[in-house]
């Protein structure tokens, strides 16, 4: 199998791209941002049906593995991963999963809120043992109801989630009364 890929990014399409090996052009699917001629490193994971056998690459291994678990999900395939990791970053799902938020999860196309919650049920447990640090504040709820807070205001969700999950890591101890308004200027740009 291929673990890892290192090329030129030939041409982008609407979640692939053709990465240039060597003379020979991978069809890799792909929720990154990537730049067209860009030289890049993807770490590969393949998988094989019975009609075809496609290629899915990731920046990190981390990312990876967040694919590996999501697709054992069951009712959760590649192309729902897929959704969900190019709509919500590494770390925002991953904190999405251990605290339980199924509304940050059911914001990629196609996942319903059913869909959130077994995803949240079946990997929580799991995300405990990656290599990712939630902080204490983010498990014992301010990054909940600070997201709340904020919904109630207006924002909507996909906006503010990775704003709010920095505000509240760096900002550990602090209640959500004094969370708002910092998160308030945060998103004014003052």
């Amino acid at each position: 199998m291929i673990g890892k890929l290192q090329g030129v990014i030939d041409y982008i399409g609407s979640d692939y791209v053709i990465l240039m090996v060597a003379g020979i052009g991978y069809k890799v699917y792909t929720p990154e941002i990537l730049a067209l001629k860009s030289t890049v490193a993807l770490w590969i994971e393949t998988i094989v049906r019975e009609d075809s056998i496609r290629l899915f690459g990731f920046s990190t291994i981390t990312a990876q593995n967040l694919f590996n678990q999501l697709t054992s999900v069951s009712g959760v395939g590649p192309k729902v991963a897929m959704a969900i990791m190019a709509t919500i970053k590494t770390e925002t799902l991953m904190s999405a999963i251990a605290t339980g938020d199924a509304k940050t999860i059911a914001t990629a196309p196609g996942v319903g809120k059913k869909v959130a919650e077994k995803i949240i049920v079946e990997l929580k447990n799991k995300m405990g043992g990656a290599n990712f640090d939630f902080g204490s504040d983010i498990t014992t709820g301010a990054l909940p109801d600070l997201l709340a807070a904020l919904e109630s205001l207006g924002y909507r969700r996909q906006d503010i989630v990775d704003m709010a999950q920095k505000l509240v890591s760096q900002n550990q101890g602090l209640d959500v009364s004094k969370l708002v308004p910092m998160a308030l200027k945060e998103i004014s740009g003052k």
